[in-house]
């Protein structure tokens, strides 16, 4: 008799927008799991509280996205290797009575852009751009594909450079005159600019010959990064909508023990999107 808890949740600010409660609802589906999954706006002087809370009630486990995932990852006693490296937990859980941390955006994204996309990853210059909790989760399983190299570009220069520093070896930062001359087989958008409608700062000279450009966000229709990809001429441009069911799939796994299916819900999803065909 399946013993484990039954209440899941996702908790960010916003939150109304999120599409975990349908995935994990078609997870459920598809696997005969017994949950009920939720959304939950959070606040940044409640966060602890709410996260105690959910567990001191019976809860099995939490999603958490923006902007409290490095709030998540100072709360866990215990941290898998890639949490830990990121200072970034987007999935937690319970484990012998302690609060732990997993971060599955890494997974999420190299399981989208190599396997559902069919992106090598090894050997590839990569550019990412933003420092925040979304690029932090990702360098981990990033450097496990082993890239030719990787560079990080942020707004603010002192961020990109201390991402740099906690991945002293693998990552390099570099300012936009730095990145002149430079060009990128993968660049990353890793900013929160595609959900103002906006651009970060790039230039088509990045692109080098078949660059591949991914949007980590995703939206009812291009975004904006993915319209400027194609314009400027990449081999291909995805958004973030894989990489959200991946990492999903993984945070599952790690609950239930059991690892669904991404292909079937990453359909439905794409078909449920107003601006999509």
């Amino acid at each position: 008799m399946n013993t484990l808890p039954a209440r899941y949740a996702v908790v960010g600010n916003p939150i109304a927008q999120s599409k975990s409660p349908l995935i994990h609802s078609l997870f459920a589906q598809q696997t005969g799991e017994a949950i009920t999954y939720e959304a939950i706006l959070g606040a940044e002087d409640s966060f602890e509280s709410l996260v105690g809370g959910f567990f001191g009630g019976g809860g099995g486990g939490l999603n958490v996205t923006v902007p409290f995932k490095q709030s998540a990852w100072a709360m866990c006693r215990q941290l898998t290797p890639n949490a830990a490296r990121s200072k970034a937990v987007n999935t937690l859980y319970q484990r012998e009575g302690e609060l732990a941390g997993a971060n599955t955006d890494g997974i999420g994204l190299v399981r989208d852009v190599r396997d559902n996309l069919g992106i090598e990853i090894g050997g590839r210059r990569i550019l990412l751009l933003g420092a925040g909790g979304a690029v932090r989760g990702v360098v981990p399983a990033l450097e496990e594909e082993s890239p030719a190299s990787m560079t990080v570009w942020n707004r603010t220069t002192e961020r990109a450079s201390e991402l740099a520093r906690d991945f002293s070896g693998s990552l390099t930062a570099a300012s936009i005159d730095e990145l002149r001359g430079q060009q990128f087989d993968l660049i990353v958008n890793g900013t929160s600019s595609s959900l103002q409608g906006s651009l970060p700062e790039v230039d088509e000279a990045w692109l080098a010959s078949g660059c591949c450009c991914y949007d980590m966000v995703y939206g009812d229709e291009d975004t904006a990064f993915v319209c400027w990809a194609r314009g400027a001429g990449a081999s291909s441009a995805a958004d973030g909508l894989g990489m959200l069911v991946e990492q999903a799939a993984e945070s599952f796994r790690i609950w239930r023990g059991v690892a669904p299916e991404t292909g079937p819900v990453i359909n439905r999803l794409r078909t449920r999107l107003p601006g999509r065909p």
